[in-house]
Parts: C-alpha cells; sequence; structure tokens
C-alpha cells in the first residue's frame, strides 16, 4: 500500500503542508517537523452566529408581477433596482464555521543538543488513515502517528522512542476564537472552553460554545502540569496523547459539557491498541470498497509534494498520481462525511485554516455548485453512506425554505437560494447580482434524486426524497409564469450564478452587464429534472394521480435547450452576449453533469453546442482558474466522451490548484481573495471525474469506458458503482476493454455500451454478469 500514501521528506513548515485527519466531525490539520508538532483542530459545528427567522419585506404575486413586467419588456435595470427593494434582505448573524484550537508539542532540548535531522520523514496513509512521522534525535529514532478516529469519536496519538533516556516534551493548546480558554485539571489533563465568535458575518456575541479535553499518559518517565495550562512530558519511553471535543449546537440540556470526559474513560478502559484496532476495523471495509491502478511509474516513489511539481512542469508520465489523487478524494469523504455525521461537508470540509473568513469569506454552504460538487463522488466511488448527513441536511433546509417561500415570493412549497448555514439560512444572499438564485436549494436537492437513482431504497424513496422533492415542486409551479411572448413556463427573476450579460450589443453605450432575466437555462434544466423525477416517483410510489397530470402538463411548457448564433449552448432564455466569457462558473452545462439532458448519445447537436461553450471559455487567457472550475471542465469532457481533454484538465488541477498536502485551492484575485484560498471541492470534483472516465451511468444505461485517456492505456478499477444500484468492476489493455463485472444489487434492466457495442441486461438481485470486450457473457452468477 506504498502508493497510498503522502509523503514528505521535510517539515510541515505552515498549513498548506499539513496533513488531514477527520471522524467525520473532528477534523485536525497535523503540522509536523523535528522538534514541533502542531494539531490545528477543527469541529464541524464550531460555527459563530445563530438561527433567526427571515428578514425584510413580505413581498405579494403583485410585487413579483411587477419585476417581471419589467424584465418581459426587456428593462432589466429597472427590474433589478425593483429587486433589490425587495428581495435583499439584510443578513445578520449569517456565521461561519471557525477553526477551534492549536494543540502544540515541543520537544526539549538535551544537553546533548541538537542537530538537523536529514532522516525526518511524514506521512499520511489512505490505507489506515493515519498520519505518521518519524526522525532522529540525539541519534536515537523517534516516532509520532495520529488518527481521527469515528469509531471511538477521539484524536488518539501515540509517540516513542528507543532512546534509553526517552522523550520529553511540553503540551499547551491556544484558541482560535476571542473566547476560550483552558486550565490543567490534573497533571496529565487540559481542560479547555470556547465560544465561536467573530463579528465579520454575525455581531460577535453569539456561536456555539465547546468544551473539550487533552489527556496524556506515559509509559516511563513523568507527566507534571507546568503554568498557563501546559503539560510537561519527562524522560518517558512512550506517551499516548487523547483529544475530545464536543459543542451545544442543537443540544437542549448540559449534557454536552460532560461527553468528553466519558470518551476519555472509555479511552482509557480500552488503551491505544485497541482503539487503532477499532479505528481500523471501521474506516478500512470502506476505504477498501474500490481499488483503482493505472500503471506503473518509477515517479511514484518521489516526495508527493515533487510529484505535484512535476505535474505542474507538465511531466505528467505518473499515472500513480491521479491514483493517489482519486483516492485521496475517497479519503476526505470519509474523514469529513460518515453516515452518522452532524452536518455536511462545508467550504472546506470539516477543516478550516481560517484564511477563508479572514477574507471576509464565510466557511458555509455555498449552494451553487461548491457543495454539490463535495458529493459528486460519493455515489460513484461506493460511498453511499458518507452521502446521508447531505440528506439529513437538504430535509433541514426545505423545513426552513417554508417560510422564505412565503415570505419572499408569496408562494407554496419551499425554497433557499444561494448560501446557507447551519441554521438552515434560506433568504436571498448578499445581493441580487449573485445572491439570488431560486433554484439553489433545489440544485442541492437533487443529490437526494442521485442517492435514490444509485442506490434504489424505495424507502428513502417515499420517506424522504418524495416528500422533500415534491414540496420543491409545488413552490416552482406556484413561483413560474408564462412568458408573454414565447409561451413557455418560466422562473424569474433568474440568473445563471454567478454570471452576467449584455441585453444589447456588448460595449455600446446604453448598455450594462445584468445578471437577473427570466427563465435562465440553469433553473429550467433543474426544474424540467424535478418535475420528471417527482412524475416517476409517483407513478412508482402509487400516489398523487392529479399532481402527476399537473406536473406533465407543466414539463410541455418548459423552454427547450438552445443553440446560440456562436453555436453554444445558450446560458439565458434569450441569446445575449457574454458580459463575463471568463467566468469561472458554467452552471447552464449542469444538463451535462451532473444532469443527462445532454449526452453524446441521444443528443449530439446538444453536445456539440457544449463543447463550443467549453472551448469558448478554456480559450480566454483571462479564464477564471479555479479549482471546481478545473474540475468541471474535466467533468464536462468526461461525459463528452473526450477522455484526453479531461485528463488535461485533472493534470492542471493536480499541477495547478494543488497545495502541497495535495487540497485544492481557489487562486488569490478571484471573488475578492488576497491570497490561495483552500477549498475542498475541487478535491471531490477530481475524484468525480477520474471515476467518469472509466464508467458512465444514467437511468437505464451503463457506459464502460467512455472516456479512456490514451496515456492510460492499461488498468484495472474495482468497485465503482452504476444507477440502478449496480456495482462494476472493468480491466483493460492498449486502451480496450478486456473484462467486465457487473453486479445487481437490485431488479434493473439496463443497457451496457462499450465503444459501438451495446447489449441489454436483465438483472434480478444478486446477479453478476462477466463480459468480454465485445459484450458477449464469460460467466453468469446467480
Amino acid at each position: 500500500m506504498q502508493e497510498l500514501k503522502l509523503w514528505y521528506s521535510g517539515p510541515a513548515s505552515g498549513w498548506a503542508q499539513g496533513l488531514p485527519l477527520g471522524n467525520g466531525r473532528m477534523g485536525t490539520m497535523v503540522l509536523s517537523s523535528p522538534d514541533r508538532e502542531v494539531w490545528s483542530l477543527t469541529e464541524v459545528t464550531y460555527w459563530s452566529g445563530q438561527a433567526e427567522p427571515v428578514q425584510g419585506r413580505s413581498n405579494t404575486k403583485g410585487d413579483l408581477a411587477q419585476m417581471r413586467r419589467h424584465f418581459f419588456e426587456g428593462d432589466f435595470r429597472a427590474g433589478d433596482q425593483l429587486a433589490k427593494e425587495h428581495l435583499q434582505p439584510p443578513k445578520l448573524n449569517f456565521g461561519t464555521n471557525l477553526s477551534l484550537c492549536d494543540v502544540i508539542l515541543d520537544w526539549e532540548q538535551t544537553e546533548r543538543g541538537q542537530s538537523a535531522d536529514s532522516s525526518f520523514r511524514r506521512e499520511l496513509d489512505l490505507h489506515e488513515a493515519v498520519a505518521l512521522s518519524t526522525g532522529t534525535k540525539d541519534g536515537h529514532e523517534l516516532r509520532r502517528e495520529t488518527f481521527a478516529t469515528h469509531a471511538d469519536d477521539l484524536i488518539v496519538s501515540r509517540l516513542w522512542t528507543d532512546d534509553p533516556q526517552g522523550i520529553s516534551f511540553t503540551l499547551r493548546v491556544e484558541g482560535r476564537t476571542a473566547e476560550f480558554s483552558s486550565e490543567t485539571r490534573e497533571p496529565g489533563t487540559i481542560v479547555f472552553t470556547g465560544r465561536a465568535v467573530e463579528d465579520m458575518h454575525s455581531d460577535g456575541a453569539c456561536g456555539v460554545s465547546c468544551r473539550g479535553l487533552i489527556h496524556v499518559a506515559v509509559r516511563g518517565g513523568s507527566v507534571t502540569a507546568a503554568d498557563g495550562g501546559t503539560v510537561r512530558v519527562e524522560q518517558a519511553q512512550e506517551a499516548w496523547v487523547y483529544t475530545a471535543v464536543n459543542t451545544d449546537y442543537r443540544q437542549t440540556d448540559e449534557a454536552w459539557k460532560e461527553k468528553c470526559f466519558r470518551q476519555l474513560e472509555q479511552a482509557l478502559e480500552l488503551g491505544y491498541d485497541r482503539l487503532r484496532e477499532r479505528h481500523l476495523a471501521d474506516y478500512r471495509p470502506l476505504f477498501e470498497r474500490v481499488k483503482l491502478n493505472l500503471g506503473r511509474s518509477a515517479h511514484a516513489e518521489l516526495p508527493t509534494d515533487e510529484r505535484i511539481r512535476r505535474f505542474k512542469g507538465q511531466l505528467q508520465d505518473d499515472p500513480q498520481l491521479y491514483v493517489l489523487f482519486f483516492q485521496y478524494g475517497r479519503y476526505l469523504t470519509l474523514a469529513g462525511s460518515r453516515s452518522d455525521s452532524i452536518l455536511p461537508l462545508h467550504l472546506q470540509g470539516v477543516w478550516n485554516d481560517g484564511e477563508a473568513n479572514r477574507m471576509a469569506w464565510s466557511c458555509d454552504y455555498h449552494l451553487d455548485v461548491n457543495t454539490q460538487m463535495n458529493y459528486f463522488p460519493a455515489e460513484i466511488v461506493n460511498l453511499a453512506e458518507s452521502h446521508e448527513p447531505l440528506m439529513r441536511y437538504v430535509r433541514s433546509l426545505a423545513e426552513a425554505g417554508r417560510s422564505a417561500a412565503r415570505h419572499y415570493y408569496d408562494a407554496d412549497g419551499w425554497v433557499t437560494h444561494v448560501f446557507s448555514n447551519a441554521w438552515g439560512f434560506a433568504s436571498p444572499g448578499w445581493e441580487t447580482s449573485w445572491g439570488l438564485n431560486v433554484t439553489g436549494g433545489l440544485w442541492i436537492a437533487t443529490h437526494l434524486m442521485e442517492h435514490y437513482d444509485y442506490g434504489q431504497d424505495d424507502t428513502f424513496l417515499a420517506e424522504v426524497a418524495y416528500p422533500v422533492l415534491k414540496e420543491a415542486a409545488a413552490f416552482f409551479l406556484d413561483y413560474m409564469v408564462i412568458h408573454p411572448e414565447y409561451g413557455w413556463l418560466v422562473t424569474g427573476p433568474s440568473n445563471s450564478p454567478e454570471n452576467s450579460f449584455y441585453a444589447g450589443q456588448p460595449g455600446s453605450e446604453k448598455d450594462e452587464a445584468q445578471q437577473l432575466s427570466m427563465g435562465s437555462t440553469m433553473d429550467q434544466v433543474l426544474v424540467r429534472d424535478l418535475l420528471t423525477f417527482c412524475q416517476k416517483a409517483a407513478r412508482k410510489l402509487e400516489v398523487d394521480a392529479s399532481l402527476q397530470l399537473k406536473w406533465e402538463a407543466a414539463l410541455s411548457q418548459l423552454p427547450p435547450l438552445m443553440i446560440g448564433k456562436r453555436g453554444q449552448l445558450q446560458e439565458w432564455l434569450e441569446d445575449f452576449g457574454e458580459a463575463q466569457p471568463e467566468h469561472r462558473h458554467l452552471s447552464h452545462l449542469f444538463a451535462l453533469y451532473p444532469g443527462s439532458q445532454i449526452t453524446p448519445h441521444h443528443t449530439p447537436e446538444l453536445s456539440a453546442a457544449a463543447e463550443v461553450t467549453l472551448r469558448n471559455r478554456m480559450e480566454r487567457i483571462d479564464l477564471e482558474d479555479v479549482e471546481f472550475t478545473a474540475a468541471l471542465f474535466a467533468l464536462f469532457f468526461a461525459r463528452l466522451h473526450k477522455g484526453d481533454r479531461a485528463e488535461h484538465h485533472i493534470s492542471h488541477l493536480i499541477g495547478e490548484l494543488c497545495l502541497d498536502n495535495l487540497l485544492t485551492f481557489s487562486k488569490s484575485g478571484i471573488a475578492g481573495a488576497e491570497a490561495n484560498i483552500f477549498v475542498i471541492d475541487g478535491n471531490f470534483g477530481g475524484t468525480a471525474a477520474i471515476a467518469e472516465l472509466l464508467v458512465q451511468s444514467h437511468e437505464g444505461e451503463l457506459h464502460l469506458l467512455p472516456a479512456l485517456p490514451a496515456s492510460w492505456p492499461d488498468g484495472s478499477v474495482q468497485g465503482l458503482r452504476a444507477k440502478g444500484n449496480l456495482e462494476v468492476s472493468l480491466t483493460w489493455a492498449n486502451g480496450r476493454l478486456v473484462s467486465a463485472v457487473i453486479e445487481a444489487r437490485s431488479a434493473v434492466a439496463v443497457r451496457v455500451y462499450n465503444g459501438s457495442q451495446n447489449r441489454l441486461l436483465e438483472l434480478a438481485p444478486g446477479d453478476v454478469h462477466v463480459l468480454d470486450a465485445e459484450l458477449q457473457p464469460l460467466a453468469a452468477v446467480q
């Protein structure tokens, strides 16, 4: 498993070199150097702000009709001005996720002195989810390993040496928020309390409280309490450190304050070795579901940061780095989102370096691609359980969104917009120009459709997906209106996140960039998928016959996807000129991925138009080069069956938009960023793209090796999932399929494609079919 390690021959000089650990709730970034170790702790519910009712003006349908009249007449400025008056409420205590604290270990200097440690090495083992650093101190080996255990909800560390005089170090904790304190309760235990407060996204006085502890136990030597809430270890042969923290997020009593002591008591009873065994027993079966082999190269022996720099230098002859990036994305999914996680992955997963908040970005839930991309790979890479926290979050958004629908739009159902938080914020976001995305909630709710399409769980459909989506459909049927000129049913006010357009000729004196109009392509694509899914679900569940008729009628009135005069897929209802042709967002291509209204097999003309859109963006020298855009390019080209082009964007993502620790970032200068900002969605988008190169599935269709890059001629993958509750394993050589193993977990009829070959399979639960390159059966096992 050596190829599944991130490793480095030098110390971590800062957060961007740290190695991430997580258990689905707690996160830590491990920064190791020969004389110091820092664990930067985070917790997914440690949020500033608070739950608040909807703010601003309560609107009527008459207010909306007045706005729409201006948009229909082409007076976009007047329509936008009314939208600002009616749909730009104040944001009071929205809040943000915050870093919690740093645990700092400093090694004691000895009379024997300290020399540079040329043997120092640190690594993150993806197969075990363990961070390890090794080196020498005073001529003796010193080893440290840390893991975040989901099984026992702790962060656990072990430090040991073969030095007869043992190891000596001090341990202390520093808070990352203004309200934070720590004290030593007994020689080996530090107890800390804090509150998530800040004054950029809230009033500085409200936020989640935390309580935690750090306990040090030793074999040999001694542990004593020092001044300032510090623990000192002297001449220990071995030391163990246990870290627990909990918050009062949505707690109704004070029991949470004592939880960390119960966690410590259980940890001490189990002991380090047993905790590690339980950690591996919980983690490994999930991680090992998928195996990927793309060939080998001598460059895989280099440190990870050197391998990244080779990609930056256009030296992509390291197929194992793609495998490492892919499996790292799966690792990050497991580290950040487990079936019982309280909240889903936010802008930085469950980690937080504080930089986004410092630059006025909220570390929140962006609903115009970022949160969605966090979960793009969950189903296909066989981690459906990790998708479940998002399902619960969408349900909570639907509850909060009912008041927003009635307050802002005088409408039934539920709605949320561009941003949300730990409290279920559902109002329009900051500025109508980029905050008034009325389909943001629907966009994130499409993950309910994906979860069902992959898993075919009828109980989930009946109890979760259909009720939530049915209410979303109620909102849009109430919200949409007939376009007076075209007769189409359209949304509006509407935008295409976060892009803008010229209604007339670009550059003319009377023209200015606009963002709001009626019936953006993105909205119509999402509404079509919504109504189609609801209709099929209702038929399957044999409910709501009258609603089925309404949805069918509405579907017949939606605008079609259209091709503009430049051959591109139109982003708006009209063929407007792009005010920002270099823009990072490509929302209207949802129809290509993750949707399937555009496919090369069934809509070749629209596929060609989508490719024109992509090439128009790519050819801009001023293209906003950010992590999620690179991932989207890769995903879109994969869906267009352009494997080499998709691989180019994946390699660009790895080489140009990854920190040394292989986490992705958004470049400075974009969206007001003063420096490169860690944003985790690129890791997940890139992981999904690699999977899509190998397997793609739509309803009733399974495509094998649809976009295999020429540089991956030989390889294999095991355990990918496909829609219809299928599991797929492939082997290929010389760029061609050798064999495919397709296992059904539900009854399904699926047409399997491999190039020009296709075959219909009728599968019962438990069926396993082995096919050759011509899709002829090699074996069938019941």
